[in-house]
């Protein structure tokens, strides 16, 4: 049953790399395994906003169990019509990007909204320090795999060979970023930012106190940069509206928490030297 999901995924992935169409049905046997988990709910952060004592509102679009995965673009189609049924409208959506999938699911129903001039919420990348495509990346063409057998794309990129720090336990270890987001971020229309593992985690764990989710270490990013928001506006007594996806649950992560609750777990940024030889091997273009 899972392997024959799988081969439904891929096929609609397939699907949207060759056509031109905007729009692609999704198979009806896709469409099955969709609805196991569709639609995802949406919490408000109730106790997180107490214990930061914040005048902001904390929204999380929760994927965790969702069997086929939390990346197509339904994720925002849902989230707006949620935002919608309350009343809310987003003034801030950070979300954690990789490879860009789960971002791009949240995030790009809401920026067709805001370049429709309905919204005008700030569009946030999140990603790691140890792998920071989007913040310390250069917009080239380059392999979408490490052997160099893909077609190249043209996207952020680290340089193919890039392999993040064996220190880092925070996900998100891609070395580019998706063409699409890489797009967006280069023409303005999203922001990005780097935030190291141990933030990541401490805002995880004050997360899980609060919320009773443990998330997986890829959200992590997304929490931090929300919490991040959330004390900004304790400051400035501003009552802004925050969304982010909480995209999986760290059951199967728990060593990385306890690594972090040990003491264990070191923060690493990227040196220049590291950088500049990981993007010597990336092709070079007339």
């Amino acid at each position: 049953m899972r392997r024959s999901s799988q081969k439904r995924r891929n096929l609609v992935i397939e699907l949207r790399r060759v056509t031109t169409d905007r729009y692609v049905d999704i198979p009806g046997g896709v469409l099955d395994v969709y609805r196991l988990w569709r639609p995802s709910p949406m919490f408000r952060a109730h106790r997180l906003e107490q214990a930061l004592d914040t005048p902001a509102r904390i929204y999380d679009k929760y994927e965790g169990v969702s069997p086929a995965g939390s990346h197509q673009t339904i994720i925002g189609e849902e989230a707006l019509l949620q935002m919608a049924m309350i009343g809310e409208v987003p003034d801030v959506l950070v979300g954690c990007t990789g490879g860009g999938s789960n971002f791009g699911g949240l995030s790009f129903p809401f920026l067709r909204e805001k370049l429709a001039g309905k919204m005008n919420p700030v569009i946030r990348c999140v990603e790691p320090a140890a792998c920071p495509s989007l913040t310390r990346g250069e917009y080239r063409y380059d392999f979408g795999d490490t052997l160099g057998v893909t077609p190249l794309m043209k996207m952020h990129t680290l340089g193919h060979d890039f392999i993040p720090a064996s220190i880092h336990a925070g996900g998100l270890r891609y070395h580019g970023m998706a063409p699409l987001v890489s797009h967006i971020y280069e023409l303005g229309l999203a922001e990005a930012e780097a935030i190291p593992q141990t933030e990541c985690f401490a805002g995880a764990l004050t997360f899980a106190r609060c919320e009773g989710i443990v998330p997986a270490p890829e959200p992590t990013h997304a929490i931090a940069a929300a919490i991040r928001e959330a004390q900004r506006c304790k400051e400035s007594g501003e009552e802004k509206v925050i969304l982010t996806a909480l995209c999986g649950h760290g059951h199967l992560d728990l060593a990385s928490y306890e690594q972090y609750l040990a003491g264990e777990m070191e923060d690493y940024d990227l040196t220049s030297d590291e950088l500049s030889s990981a993007l010597s091997t990336v092709p070079v273009l007339a």
